[in-house]
């Protein structure tokens, strides 16, 4: 994973809440054996119609937001089941940054397992950012290290994260990369077991 320490990138808003893992991919693209090739079917049902068509009025099929690797999302963001394909999808399809009022605890945990910052921000934050998103254009700043969000225009708040999954995204480790870093210990861990 790559390690994300500032991250400045256009913002598209989904201003719904309550977002499953099911919408965020749905159940009849889970028979991939491989993390690769999720973000295709991200919000599949969504984002096209029966015949596979894109629709129009959906965030994601506007031109202005081609590119956008923000996402800003209604609370209870990943509620559903516990599937790691969720993140997969989000990140595939190229989003590093989530920022919504609350997230399901497992989907979360699993976006820092993935490398994707998610940023929980009060209701009255995430309404600003949803407002101004609907601008063309709209970028935001996160710096993970600060532990900030700003914009050019002013508006900025801060976030809390806790070290641990902090750690992990400033380095872009996932658990096994955790784990390795702690390699020389294991070996003198072995070594002197064997004796």
């Amino acid at each position: 994973m790559e390690p994300l320490r500032i991250h400045q990138g256009l913002v598209v808003p989904l201003n719904r809440p309550n977002i499953d893992t099911d919408q965020i991919i749905p159940k009849q693209f889970l028979k991939r054996i491989e993390r690769s090739g999720f973000g295709q079917f991200l919000f599949y049902n969504w984002r096209f119609d029966d015949q596979g068509n894109p629709r129009p009025d959906f965030p994601l099929n506007a031109p202005q937001y081609k590119g956008a690797s923000i996402l800003v999302a209604g609370e209870n963001f990943g509620c559903g089941s516990s599937r790691e394909h969720a993140p997969w999808a989000v990140q595939d399809f190229g989003f590093k940054v989530i920022i919504a009022p609350s997230y399901a605890d497992i989907f979360k945990n699993n976006c820092v397992k993935n490398g994707i910052l998610a940023i929980q921000a009060n209701e009255e934050q995430v309404q600003i950012i949803m407002k101004k998103a609907e601008t063309e254009g709209y970028t935001v700043t996160v710096n993970l290290e600060e532990q900030v969000v700003y914009d050019h225009d002013g508006f900025e708040f801060h976030f809390e994260i806790a070290p641990y999954p902090k750690e992990m995204l400033l380095n872009g480790w996932d658990e096994i990369g955790v784990t390795l870093t702690y390699e020389e210990k294991i070996k003198q861990y072995e070594l002197s077991s064997i004796r």
